[in-house]
Parts: structure tokens; C-alpha cells; sequence
């Protein structure tokens, strides 16, 4: 009959053999899985550390700009560029490789519960990043699945650290200290103008906290495709009545644009639509 440290021992070898990860290589990289999330990692296996500049990819949506891409690979000196998101797929490895030849490896990690925005190793794997880019999605999934977790917490700290940082369409909008979180399902310029206190305009604060450049500000994207002045008006206006902040801030993107801010605030735009930079000239009336 075993003991009762033999059946002891057993459970524990049968919890660390569930918890072996299974890896394959494929096109868009080897791939280990865990509980909640999916990694997937193409080029060099093995981590390198390199010292980063500071800045941020706001990109609209719609077609990826590839002088965005180079632009953050430079900031990330080589290193480890990881992309996260909660749904979708690794398409971006193969992408932004090809971009930057250089670059020592591009990883997804697919994080799709709160579990897994709470597992060590996906706390590690973003430490570990060079640089860091939100793929686009839907942005209540960000919010419900890794606000006030170790996925926010260490993209914070990797900003402070000054790895370059990135989002589009959804992982834009979540970038800033104000962020239309889409809780309640998305809303038109006409709507929210229509109501301003629709229960839709749900609007959510320090989700991130990239630095002072981008506090008191929000951001919005697929700007002039879905014509959304309307809406970021609106935002602007509740953020300014709800919160009594001074003049917040909008940078809107549309698609097929980038704006590639540097450390100092200042920046550039790429692509080929345009960038809108709003302020409120007060409380609203």
C-alpha cells in the first residue's frame, strides 16, 4: 500500500507533467502553450538583452504601415519585439521579421483569460520584450481580461525602463491614461453627440501609464474612415466633466497611419492618411 508522502509526490508529478508545455515549429514559429495564453516565437530561441530607446506607436488600423515597424525595431537595438493580443493569430512574426532582418527573435503572445494575465511565465515573457506592440482587436477584451493584472503592470514598467512601445486600432485606443473601453459595445460620432451620457461612452482611466507625454489623454483610431470627430469631441467633453481634468488631450489616427513619438513628445507621421491632435478649450457647456 504507498504511503501517504508516495501519493503526495505522485500528485505533484502528475501536476508538473500537465503543466509541460508542448511545442511544435511552424510558420509563424515554435509554439508552447499554457493555461490561458499561447506563445509563439520565430527566430532566435534565446533571449538577448539590449539597451532600447523610448517611444510610442500609435497606428490607426487598417493596413500596417511598414515604416512603423522599422521604426520601433531601431528603438528595440536588436532585441526581442513581442506582439500581445487575446484573439487572432501570430501573422505579425513573419511581417515584422521580414522588415527587420536584425531583429534577435518576434513572438506573439496570445493571452485569453484572466488566468493566463496572471501566470508567471507571461509576466516573464513580457519583461523580457524589447519592444512591445498591442495588436489590434476589440479593446474590451484587453480591458476585462488584463486591466490591474501583471500584463498591465510590466508593460508599465517596460516603459519606464524605456522600451519602445505600440498599439493598433484596439491596442491603440488602450495606450493612453483615457481610453474608450467599448464595455458597452462600440458608438457613432452621431450617437454619442445625440447623448453624450449614452451608457455606451464608457471611458476607462489608467489602463496603461506610458509616462506624463501621455497623460490626461486619450486616443482613438479608423479616425476619418468611421468618421469618429463626433465621438472623440465627446470624449473629450465627459473625460473634462466626469473627471475635471484641464483640457484633456486627443490624438486621433486614421488607417493606414502611424505617429511614432519619441521620448521628448515630438514625432512623425507615416502612412498615407492622417493624424488629428485635439484639445478642449475648456469645460464643457
Amino acid at each position: 500500500m504507498p504511503s501517504r508522502w508516495s501519493l503526495i509526490a505522485s500528485l505533484v508529478a502528475l501536476i508538473a507533467f500537465q503543466d509541460v508545455h508542448a511545442q511544435t515549429p511552424g510558420y509563424f514559429g515554435v509554439v508552447t502553450t499554457g493555461p490561458g495564453w499561447i506563445y509563439t516565437r520565430l527566430g532566435n530561441q534565446s533571449d538577448v538583452v539590449a539597451k532600447t530607446t523610448f517611444g510610442v506607436l500609435f497606428e490607426g488600423g487598417g493596413t500596417d504601415v511598414n515604416e512603423a515597424y522599422v521604426w520601433m525595431c531601431g528603438h528595440a537595438n536588436h532585441g526581442d519585439f513581442l506582439v500581445i493580443r487575446a484573439t487572432g493569430t501570430a501573422d505579425y512574426n513573419p511581417y515584422i521579421l521580414r522588415l527587420c532582418p536584425n531583429i534577435n527573435s518576434v513572438s506573439t503572445l496570445k493571452i485569453t483569460s484572466r488566468m493566463g494575465a496572471n501566470q508567471p511565465f507571461v509576466r516573464q515573457t513580457i519583461m523580457n520584450a524589447e519592444a512591445l506592440f498591442i495588436a489590434g482587436g476589440d479593446q474590451s477584451d484587453y480591458v476585462r481580461l488584463w486591466q490591474r493584472s501583471p500584463v498591465s503592470a510590466a508593460i508599465d514598467v517596460l516603459a519606464r525602463r524605456g522600451v519602445p512601445i505600440g498599439g493598433t486600432s484596439a491596442g491603440n485606443a488602450i495606450l493612453a491614461q483615457y481610453a474608450f473601453s467599448a464595455l458597452a459595445n462600440t458608438i457613432t460620432s452621431s450617437q454619442a453627440l445625440d447623448n453624450p451620457f449614452d451608457y455606451r461612452v464608457t471611458i476607462d482611466q489608467n489602463f496603461l501609464f506610458l509616462g506624463p507625454l501621455l497623460s490626461n489623454t486619450i486616443t482613438d483610431d479608423h479616425f476619418v474612415t468611421r468618421d469618429r470627430m463626433g465621438r472623440l469631441v465627446t470624449f473629450l467633453g465627459r473625460i473634462s466633466h466626469d473627471r475635471a481634468a484641464h483640457a484633456p488631450f486627443g490624438i486621433a489616427l486614421d488607417e493606414n497611419t502611424a505617429f511614432l513619438m519619441e521620448a521628448n513628445g515630438k514625432g512623425m507621421v507615416v502612412g498615407s492618411s492622417t493624424v488629428y491632435f485635439l484639445r478642449t478649450p475648456g469645460r464643457p457647456e
